[in-house]
């Protein structure tokens, strides 16, 4: 943080009543933002979150998802301060029990979390959204799953065929086809690090929601696949299949075609996963998310096996090569 900066926090925490709070560094992700616990000797805890206009971060779409949730009746933070100027929120502290954490010391309770959290998801897209979110349809959808091939293919592959124009055809084409449902809101980021398990609240609001200021209008089927198609740990199939079928019970989808939603949402949410990994690490400098990689491919392997994806997925199976730990290493060494 730069001297300058440093001065706007210390003027931010003093407006909100905060200055005298210890600061304790708690996390960072894959954007420019950054988080401190606050902890004041009367005020008590908070969460300090940095988010540097001039690095393109705005606090503003936290401001609204977050307001939004809430009246749904959601376990989003509250937000006690701001500063949407110089990008600086107090919020809500919501604890540290992620569902990642809180699995990985006891995976015991697995499908109640993953139920809980897709009543949460269902609960979100049925209030009214937001006004003037953007639209995550096809052609946007198509767009961003071209990151696999110009990022991950132009690094994992030696000679990297020119496959763009042919790919983005490929995959808006199962797009246009499949989410013929109405957009609902899509926080783009439903996954274990950022649902935490709060078992002192009721009903939904015991899924607390973190990193939600990207979303968009799009497909009901998008966040149950951010869900439990996991970058980051392996939901077991079973709680999988349970939580679809639960889905589409509360939602009252069809069957077949809600599962060809699913599998295209999936399939696209992981091309474009494979493409930021790999943007990450080369041009980020973030050298731990190619080890995601290979999770990421199982997952979308496992979407390709869907009969509508079929032809799709053998062309992607010819095009992109799996991620062993050669290429792992290859897309590693191109940030040394």
């Amino acid at each position: 943080m730069t001297a300058e900066r440093e001065q706007h926090l210390q003027a931010f925490l003093k407006m909100a009543g905060w200055a005298d709070a210890q600061r304790i560094v708690l996390a960072g992700d894959a954007s420019n933002r950054r988080y401190d616990r606050l902890r004041h000797p009367d005020l008590g805890k908070a969460v300090l979150m940095d988010a540097p206009p001039e690095k393109g971060e705005d606090t503003r779409p936290f401001i609204n998802i977050a307001t939004h949730l809430r009246q749904a009746g959601l376990s989003a933070p509250e937000i006690f301060a701001r500063d949407t100027t110089n990008g600086f929120l107090i919020i809500e502290d919501l604890g540290d029990d992620l569902f990642a954490r809180v699995l990985e010391k006891n995976p015991g309770p697995e499908l109640q979390l993953y139920l809980a959290a897709t009543d949460a998801l269902y609960t979100a897209q049925q209030a009214e959204p937001p006004a003037n979110l953007l639209p995550y349809g096809p052609k946007e959808m198509a767009d961003t799953a071209l990151l696999a091939a110009d990022w991950y293919l132009t690094y994992a592959a030696e000679n990297p065929p020119d496959i763009r124009e042919e790919f983005h055809l490929r995959i808006a084409d199962h797009l246009h086809s499949a989410l013929i449902g109405p957009p609902v809101l899509v926080q783009r980021d439903y996954h274990a690090e950022n649902l935490l398990w709060l078992p002192d609240r009721d009903g939904d609001r015991r899924v607390g929601l973190l990193d939600f200021q990207d979303a968009m209008m799009g497909d009901a089927a998008y966040d149950l696949a951010s869900l439990l198609k996991d970058a980051r740990r392996d939901v077991d199939p079973s709680v999988q299949h349970q939580c679809i079928e639960h889905f589409i019970g509360v939602s009252q989808s069809d069957k077949q075609k809600f599962g060809a939603r699913y599998a295209v949402c999936s399939a696209q949410r992981n091309l474009r996963i494979i493409g930021v990994f790999t943007r990450l690490c080369v041009r980020d400098g973030k050298g731990h998310y190619p080890d995601m990689l290979p999770r990421v491919w199982r997952n979308l392997m496992d979407d390709l096996t869907h009969p509508d994806l079929a032809e799709f997925g053998q062309w992607v199976r010819q095009v992109l090569p799996a991620p062993t730990p050669d290429i792992v290493a290859r897309i590693k060494a191109a940030n040394a």
